[in-house]
């Protein structure tokens, strides 16, 4: 009897199987990994993202609104995610110094406490220049807790 053609067949399923194997880590990342490189991104992308969080929120003032005269950003970052629609956000605290003049900016009164907000699109991070005023971003998630879900939360290390 030949047994050639079975010894064929059986290493080809043999084959067929272990390749299976080894490329399905590649096909379907975890989701863990897209969050991962979504944090990364945002890191890199962070310089810009103030910045043109600034200019458009500059380009926002209204004769109604007080005129935001500085915008200081903290370290910490915290992501969410929206319930219904999957969209990562990351809330960053801020800052805000109201007013027109130096000496208006020196008072506890013309400091604003807010939340800047950054969304990820696709593979990169985006801002449209609007902070949640008056909530921290622990606050803000809270208050939105049924349209949000923490995924993660970065602290700065303070000496």
């Amino acid at each position: 009897m030949n047994y050639g053609w079975w010894i064929v067949a059986l290493v080809a399923v043999l084959l067929t199987v272990a390749s299976m194997f080894w490329r399905r880590p590649r096909r379907q990342p975890p989701r863990t990994s897209a969050f991962a490189q979504a944090k990364r991104r945002f890191h890199t992308q962070r310089e810009r993202l103030e910045a043109k969080f600034l200019q458009l929120a500059a380009a926002r003032n209204t004769a109604d609104a007080p005129r935001w005269a500085d915008c200081l950003f903290a370290d910490d970052v915290s992501y969410v995610r929206s319930r219904t629609t999957g969209e990562l956000s990351a809330f960053v605290a801020v800052t805000v110094g109201v007013g027109d003049s130096e000496d208006e900016r020196d008072t506890a009164e013309s400091l604003q406490a807010g939340t800047a907000v950054f969304r990820f699109d696709r593979d990169h991070w985006e801002t449209d220049g609007r902070a949640i005023l008056n909530l921290s971003p622990s606050e803000a998630i809270q208050y939105y807790r049924d349209q949000l879900e923490i995924v993660g939360e970065e602290f700065a290390h303070h000496s």
